[in-house]
């Protein structure tokens, strides 16, 4: 449907659309384009955000309002019993028999004493299940949250001292201060800076690490704590003639058989609690080996209270300064695993995931295990894996999880005491070999050599600087990667694909051929200070080294450059004064700028900046197709002249006194053998 111009370019649009036979020209069809007022531009007037989030908190309903503060009534309000209440508790009990010993293994590599890893999958699990969003996520300790926890209260206190214990359980309450606090402020979009590869990247360095703490009990004698690998090598070397051999026996094979039983646990689905059952085997072979010969050089766990964590407030807030950063960084890694995790969880199960909510969650989980002598804990990737494939539907198996380690901390204890430490050594290596992802690094090698360059540099930097050198390094470089595409956008000039009105990509299509005297370019991106100097210099660019298949008569130089804005979704003020330099700059050349399809925001932008007056109304188009057919007229009233003029052309008015010199004209010059003709007004 045609709309008349809002300028008085609008009649001489419309008698050039409807010039007939008599006056001797061709029919050309222009889409009217309708230029914004102020008024009518700004809309009704925007209610302030705090009116706005009372008029929603008004609206909800009582129903609404218990799946906001309490997410878990989301799933209880259409809980099917009979359907889901057998899978939750046997995924709960699944994962839970396989929490135990995990708990207890990561709570050593955190260089805790066992018993706060039982009380880390204890209450934050209970907690997240009534907070939490998803429904098949495991929480409880993790090892790379813990490698973290270990390696900045390792350069603070020694880890036998009672502060190091405090400082753990405090850095829980100031993680999850962090985490409820983005969640509150919805500031979950943060995370989206920090690409895929830098996360993998990370993980596969820290994997590494983790893997290389835990030879020590294998080996049968200490090795140096740190997150560096050439510290942990030397360690390892320099210690070597003191390597006993009934630990890494007894290491290697429990080692092999966790290894065995999640291969085929993932093997078939017949064999999948096998997965889970991998860290229980080991830990009771492990125990009965123990009882039965009492090898003087495997080191066990030793005694472990039992009964359930007492409350208690978290000591030590005169050194939270110094864990200021540790936490931000832990709070940081904990999102993307977990958040990561649950997202992809959702999306299996067929419901919706609220980042924000989840985050709320994970905070108030950290923050209630913190009262419980908790240290920081998140989702776990295994254990959010198991529970999923064990049929988990509902956050009602999250609960199981918690009763299980409740029943353990209440009444097994005694018989966690000559646990071997090999075991659960091997138990932490079997979970981090899964997070050397040297599969992804390959796909991105075939794929993207960007991405691969920043895995490789976020996986360096991590294995000999250090975790947090690697997670500052790799968020730096991709946020560089960011600000680099930002300010180079990709700007492509476009062509006629044969017998229809669209414009693509000429480098993308090479059939698509562009006319002479007219280079039609489109800007994939929006223009703002940051990248309107490369966009300038494209510009100049393609005005001089505008190739393709060329059609219509050699005018010799290009006389418009079309600008087609559709992809532009945001312009700024100091891209509209460039724009305007540029305008000037050309039309110091003779050459015209026309502009197709902005949408709304940018049209009104252009409007109040007064660029739509400089250029001229007329020059504004809803399609690119429109702004080659005015310009085209152009180029072909100067081809013909050419001959009878002089060599000196002038750029076409800006007024609507150039299109009612077309109008006057007696006829059109018949179009050259290479120019296809427009299109009849019938079919454009």
């Amino acid at each position: 449907m045609e709309r008349s111009y809002a300028s008085s370019s609008s009649s001489d649009m419309a008698s050039l659309a409807g010039a007939g036979a008599g006056a001797g020209t061709r029919s050309v069809r222009i889409i009217p384009l309708q230029h914004p007022s102020p008024e009518k531009a700004a809309g009704p007037p925007t209610a302030p955000l705090v009116d706005r989030m009372r008029a929603r908190l008004r609206g909800m309903s009582g129903e609404e309002w218990a799946s906001a503060l309490v997410p878990c009534w989301r799933w209880m309000r259409s809980y099917r019993w009979r359907e889901y209440l057998q899978a939750d508790v046997m995924a709960g009990a699944t994962v839970g028999v396989m929490l135990v010993p995990q708990a207890m293994s990561y709570a050593k590599l955190a260089g805790l004493h066992p018993i706060y890893g039982l009380y880390t999958g204890f209450v934050p699990v209970f907690i997240y299940s009534i907070f939490g969003s998803s429904r098949q996520l495991a929480v409880g300790p993790v090892a790379l949250v813990s490698l973290l926890v270990s390696n900045v209260l390792g350069a603070i206190v020694d880890s036998s001292h009672q502060l190091y214990t405090e400082l753990a359980i405090l850095l829980a309450l100031m993680v999850g201060v962090f985490e409820a606090l983005m969640g509150l402020l919805r500031l979950g979009w943060l995370l989206r800076f920090i690409s895929h590869s830098v996360i993998s990247g990370f993980t596969t360095a820290s994997a590494i690490v983790i893997g290389l703490s835990q030879i020590k009990y294998f080996l049968g004698y200490d090795i140096t704590r740190s997150s560096k690998i050439i510290p942990l090598i030397t360690s390892i070397i320099q210690g070597i003639h003191h390597f006993s051999w009934p630990p890494f026996v007894m290491g290697s094979t429990f080692l092999a058989i966790l290894l065995i039983m999640k291969h085929l646990g993932k093997s078939g689905k017949s064999f999948r609690y096998l997965r889970a059952a991998g860290p229980l085997t080991a830990v009771v072979l492990g125990t009965l080996f123990v009882k039965i010969f009492h090898p003087s050089s495997i080191t066990v766990v030793g005694e472990i209270p039992q009964g359930l964590p007492s409350f208690s407030i978290p000591r030590g807030f005169e050194h939270a300064k110094f864990l200021i950063s540790t936490a931000v960084l832990i709070t940081g890694v904990a999102i993307l695993e977990s958040v990561g995790i649950a997202k992809a969880l959702a999306a299996k199960n067929g419901y919706e995931l609220d980042s924000n909510q989840e985050l709320f969650g994970l905070g108030v989980a950290n923050i209630c295990g913190a009262f419980f002598s908790a240290y920081p804990s998140t989702g776990s990737f295994s254990r959010s894996a198991v529970n999923h494939e064990s049929g988990a539907r509902t956050g009602l198996s999250g609960i199981t999880m918690g009763v299980i380690m409740g029943c353990a901390l209440l009444f097994l204890t005694p018989l966690f005491t000559d646990i071997p430490q090999c075991a659960l050594a091997a138990i932490v290596i079997s979970a981090v070999i899964g997070l050397v992802d040297y599969e992804e690094a390959i796909f991105l090698w075939k794929v993207d050599k960007k991405d691969f360059l920043l895995w490789v540099i976020t996986s360096v930097t991590t294995l000999f600087f250090g975790i947090e050198i690697g997670v500052l390094v790799g968020v730096g470089f991709s946020l560089a990667f960011v600000i680099h595409e930002s300010a180079n956008p990709h700007v492509a000039v476009l062509g006629r694909l044969p017998g229809t009105t669209i414009y693509r990509n000429i480098l993308q299509y090479p059939e698509a051929y562009t006319y002479n005297g007219i280079v039609v370019v489109r800007i994939d991106a929006p223009i703002y200070f940051a990248n309107i100097s490369y966009i300038k210099d494209r510009l100049r660019e393609y005005e001089l080294n505008a190739s393709s298949a060329h059609r219509g008569p050699d005018v010799g130089r290009i006389y418009f450059v079309i600008l087609e804005m559709s992809p532009v979704t945001h312009i700024d003020s100091s891209a509209v004064q460039a724009l305007k330099d540029l305008n000037q700059e050309y039309r110091a050349r003779g050459i015209q700028i026309a502009i197709a399809n902005p949408n709304r925001q940018v049209h009104f932008l252009l409007s109040k900046s007064g660029l739509i007056d400089l250029i001229g109304k007329e020059w504004y188009f809803v399609r690119v197709h429109d702004a080659v057919q005015v310009c085209l007229q152009h180029v072909q009233n100067v081809s013909s002249k050419k001959s009878g003029s002089s060599s000196n052309e002038t750029m076409p008015k800006r007024q609507s006194g150039y299109l009612q010199s077309l109008l006057k004209q007696d006829s059109v010059p018949e179009l050259p053998p290479m120019l296809e003709p427009l299109l009849r007004e019938n079919i454009v």
